[in-house]
């Protein structure tokens, strides 16, 4: 099984940046709606690590409620975005399920839970942050960059047998967010205060970002990544 990517669907497929040392972490970054893990490679090439592997899976194509049941790729179908939105709990559970086993082949293949970070943008981000507070396993951090936590009303009791109450998360958004607005995301920021130890929640507004990234809250990213997967 080891080293077999196979035996795991989303990690055949996925944009991989290796390390240009030997590999002590892994950060696996989800990108959002319609999208795909190339973007995202290229941006993390950019803020890149020595000794850190990063991830790009790509979604697979669902027909989306939301877009007129178009098909695309989408972590789970997504009904609404607002915080009352209907939601697919199978499908987030799933995807989660999808996640955590990429999270298991890291281990088996040298690089511990407590060395990878989940991150991800828009819906690739909630999914990580969903994904990281109903994980067992003690995980590195998560990066989550212009999103949400999706099936908030589960928690906190969701993440009662989390590894991850202690975790640090670095939450980012633009205050001129049309699709999430940044109100979302501060809500987002307080209910994740009363699940996890609310002294390792960082979130970060910037002023005039749309829903996209800029460099300084690339920067932001790049100095987490650094402080909480540093070299060993």
């Amino acid at each position: 099984m080891c080293g077999n990517n196979m035996s795991v669907p989303l990690l055949a497929e996925a944009v991989t940046v290796s390390g240009t040392e030997k590999e002590t972490a892994a950060v696996i970054f989800l990108h959002g709606l319609g999208d795909s893990g190339h973007g995202w490679a290229d941006t993390m090439t950019a803020i890149r690590l020595p000794h850190v592997k990063y991830i790009c899976p790509h979604a697979p194509r669902i027909p989306v409620t939301l877009n007129m049941k178009m098909t695309m790729p989408s972590w789970f179908d997504l009904m609404g975005l607002s915080p009352d939105s209907p939601e697919d709990e199978a499908g987030i559970k799933r995807a989660a399920e999808n996640i955590k086993a990429i999270i298991d082949h890291e281990a088996k293949n040298g690089i511990p839970a407590n060395r990878v970070m989940l991150g991800g943008f828009s819906q690739g981000g909630a999914l990580s942050l969903y994904t990281a507070l109903t994980c067992q396993q003690q995980l590195a951090g998560v990066v989550a960059l212009s999103c949400w936590l999706p099936l908030h009303k589960s928690f906190p009791q969701a993440a009662s047998t989390s590894g991850n109450r202690d975790m640090p998360i670095l939450q980012c958004h633009g205050e001129m967010d049309p699709m999430i607005p940044v109100q979302f995301g501060a809500m987002t920021a307080e209910k994740l205060k009363i699940i996890v130890n609310p002294q390792k929640i960082t979130f970060r507004t910037y002023p005039g970002l749309m829903h996209s990234s800029c460099p300084q809250e690339m920067a932001a990213v790049k100095e987490f990544i650094e402080k909480q997967l540093p070299r060993i």
